[in-house]
């Protein structure tokens, strides 16, 4: 683990503490925070998915770079400048050394949140969705630095699957050939972040947090602990997106943005803004149920792991 005070990253004293300990601690995504939820209610959000990890039996750590110094675990103050800032940029690996030597605020990526996250100390983290392979990367060559940066980093992620309105069997490869297991949690369909079931099997369903750290106690044990391993935790049903609503927004969503011309990586703020004024807000709703419910369930797999 990091030294906190002498390290570019900085670790709130509740984490240092806790994994000093030995004890169980989720990292977050800050992304969410400051470009994934609209104002106000972005901090109130935040604030609750803290409060799940908490009730999971684990200390929260949101991640963010703040006045160019990447922390770990955030205090009110900082989450509110990741909440309220118009200067706030999204950070990948890529752009961490950037945001920090010139003094900015950064909110993390997946791929950014799990690089701090491993660097701290810190095994598991939480997440809405991860990102993928998009729609025409056969010709774009658009993929997410999230699936790179999981390849190499040891962290387990709860997620629930990628956004359908990527390219779902395209990115399920990519995890293959990066050596990134995925476990359906529960399941032995990988989620479609709004939906459930995305269409596609997996190879390994694990039903217990005691299965899943059994798997990263193994997995360190043999010496694969080279790359990530992905927890597919699905929505509830009851709180999924609609099927037919879901699929006639995507639809309608996809048709608008090759009218419109939108190309690479202007094409999910698109379709995700699409899905938000289409749904009435029901896709938002979605997102927040299963973050908390990714957090809850990351909570439960670190005091599992912290106990073995």
């Amino acid at each position: 683990m990091s030294d906190p005070s002498t390290s570019a990253v900085r670790i709130a004293p509740e984490v240092a503490d806790a994994l000093a300990a030995g004890g169980a601690v989720v990292a977050l995504e800050s992304t969410i925070i400051s470009h994934g939820l609209p104002r106000p209610d972005n901090l109130d959000v935040a604030r609750r998915i803290e409060e799940a990890v908490r009730a999971g039996g684990a200390v929260p750590a949101t991640i963010a770079v703040v006045d160019g110094v990447a922390r770990v675990g955030l205090d009110d103050a900082a989450l509110e400048v990741v909440g309220r800032s118009d200067d706030v940029v999204k950070v990948s690996v890529r752009d961490l050394a950037v945001v920090a030597a010139r003094g900015g605020h950064g909110a993390t990526t997946v791929a950014a949140t799990a690089h701090l996250a491993h660097r701290a100390g810190i095994d598991l983290f939480a997440t809405g969705g991860l990102g993928g392979v998009h729609r025409e990367a056969a010709t774009t060559w658009d993929e997410s630095a999230d699936l790179v940066a999981l390849s190499r980093t040891p962290v387990t992620v709860v997620c629930a699957g990628v956004k359908s309105i990527l390219d779902v069997g395209a990115t399920l490869e990519r995890l293959e050939t990066l050596g990134i297991a995925v476990l359906g949690f529960g399941t032995n369909r990988f989620p479609g972040f709004y939906l459930p079931d995305a269409g596609f099997d997996l190879d390994w369903r694990v039903d217990t947090e005691a299965d899943v750290a059994a798997v990263i106690a193994a997995r360190r044990s043999l010496g694969t602990d080279d790359a990530a391993i992905v927890v597919a935790n699905p929505v509830a049903p009851e709180a999924a997106l609609d099927r037919g609503l879901h699929d006639r927004v995507l639809a309608e969503g996809l048709t608008a943005a090759e009218s419109a011309g939108v190309r690479g990586k202007d094409v999910t703020p698109f379709l995700l803004a699409h899905f938000h004024e289409a749904t009435a807000g029901e896709s938002l709703r979605v997102n927040v149920d299963l973050v908390l419910a990714n957090a809850v369930l990351a909570a439960r797999i670190a005091v599992a792991a912290a106990a073995r």
